[in-house]
């Protein structure tokens, strides 16, 4: 059952002291860039992301990430249909676009998306994007939450809507949380409940990657790149975790710019 699961997690058991703020601290000071797959052949070649090592004291600190300033994109009010302005609202810190004739304030919070690592026979199945952004890339099946459902529940429908596939969820695996953008991934490990799959609406195709035929170079986006870089050292390591880290991308980037992002506050238990 996918909830004991959850209640046992160690993750659960180390929240209050990664909240504090030495422990966070450490984690920044200590992020290390993820290790790189091997290259099989020039149409594979490894993917660099810019992560800071703390192993060479002699070398300056790396500046964190610039402050994100969202600029809200809220024009009407939704309740009466006014304009809106952007100001601070009595009470608060942050921009926010306030209705001009009744005062409502809108608020504007981040995305959760959801899917899943299916795993069958030693390699992972992945979909090739029939939509844009990131169209003609391979991507996990994934897909935003939708109201009322949990997020398994959301990652095993996108899996079925996009590969046709109908899976059983093994466990989380990763949380990635993308602050630029305004979403927050949760990427479940899962098994095929039978060997069918086959594209949906949204894919061109669908199919099944060894590990070492992973095509890196063209995967859809940063956060699919980030989960399938650390599935691929766990396995080969002989021991899968999971993890969380932040991807922090560079402003104005191409959201399948394999080199348009680093990574930070990685923690795998």
């Amino acid at each position: 059952m996918l909830l004991p699961l959850l209640r046992s997690h160690p993750l659960l058991h180390h929240a209050a002291r990664l909240s504090s703020p030495r422990t966070r601290l450490l984690l920044r000071r200590d992020a290390l860039p993820l290790p790189l797959p091997p290259a099989r052949s020039p149409h594979h070649s490894p993917i660099r992301m810019a992560a800071s090592s703390g192993s060479n004291a002699s070398s300056p600190a790396p500046s964190p990430p610039p402050a994100v300033v969202h600029k809200s994109k809220i024009q009407f009010c939704s309740a009466c249909g006014s304009p809106t302005k952007l100001a601070v609202p009595d009470g608060d810190e942050k921009m926010r676009a306030i209705c001009s004739s009744c005062g409502r304030v809108h608020y504007e919070n981040p995305k959760m998306v959801v899917g899943c690592l299916v795993e069958h026979d030693n390699k992972v199945l992945l979909c090739r994007r029939k939509i844009e952004p990131a169209y003609g890339l391979w991507t996990l099946p994934a897909g935003y939450l939708e109201v009322g459902e949990s997020a398994a529940e959301g990652a095993s429908r996108e899996t079925l809507e996009e590969a046709c596939a109908d899976v059983e969820i093994i466990s989380p695996f990763a949380q990635l949380d993308i602050p630029l953008i305004g979403q927050s991934y949760i990427i479940f490990r899962a098994r095929l409940k039978t060997p069918n799959f086959s594209p949906g609406p949204e894919s061109l195709e669908c199919a099944l990657f060894a590990l070492d035929d992973i095509p890196f170079d063209s995967l859809a986006f940063s956060s699919i790149i980030v989960t399938l870089r650390m599935y691929t050292e766990d396995v080969k390591a002989g021991s899968v975790k999971f993890h969380y880290c932040t991807i922090n991308k560079r402003l104005g980037a191409s959201p399948s710019d394999l080199r348009s992002f680093d990574i930070d506050n990685h923690i795998a238990v």
